[in-house]
């Protein structure tokens, strides 16, 4: 009997200091959330994505490499003609290592090629840019509002000329597309279709 009173004494004293008093029935630790980069971290990202996308800055930034590499170029072209010059005299060449010249000409022309690539693609981005003012439609000015025309608008005539222009356009296109199919599926090609069909 004692020993049983003992026993129950135990394991009400080990319910009290057991972990369910510390913390409370049933409390548990909340996963933080995961940190996200703020601050300078942040802007450096997007600055570095902003360089990758724009050929403008990376050609700026490739303008200091490519000067780097010229120099390094001419010292070692020098290196190696002293070099040569020194065996073709029988004088005794350094016996340091000399770094080899079609490597640093291979990397020069290799930034030459990045350099030319950033080029030719903000060549063509400035084309597409003005030809999409060029020929694509502005705001028709409206009769009841009068104080918001703007100076280069278009009036309704010659938007509806642009308009009809465009559309002769878009169906030239997909008749040369559909000749270009039937051509290599060796199809017979189809009727083309009149004013009002669809594209």
């Amino acid at each position: 009997m004692a020993a049983s009173q003992q026993a129950s004494a135990a394991s009400s004293a080990a319910g009290v200091s057991g972990p369910g008093s510390a913390g409370g029935p049933g409390t548990q630790q909340q996963p933080q959330p995961p940190t996200q980069l703020v601050g300078p971290a942040q802007s450096g990202l997007l600055q570095q994505q902003q360089q990758d996308f724009d050929p403008v800055q990376r050609y700026k930034m490739l303008i200091p490499q490519l000067k780097e590499s010229l120099q390094t170029l001419m010292k070692v072209a020098a290196q190696n003609l002293i070099q040569n010059t020194n065996i073709d005299n029988g004088q005794k060449s350094s016996d340091g290592p000399i770094q080899r010249f079609d490597k640093c000409l291979e990397e020069f022309y290799a930034l030459c090629d990045q350099l030319e690539l950033c080029l030719r693609l903000a060549h063509e981005c400035l084309s597409q840019s003005c030809d999409s003012a060029k020929h694509s439609p502005t705001l028709v000015p409206t009769a009841t509002k009068p104080d918001a025309v703007q100076p280069d608008s278009l009036p309704y005539p010659q938007y509806l000329a642009v308009i009809k222009a465009q559309i002769a356009c878009a169906k030239d296109i997909h008749t040369a597309l559909l000749d270009c199919a039937n051509k290599v599926t060796g199809k017979t090609p189809a009727p083309p279709t009149g004013p009002g069909g669809a594209l």
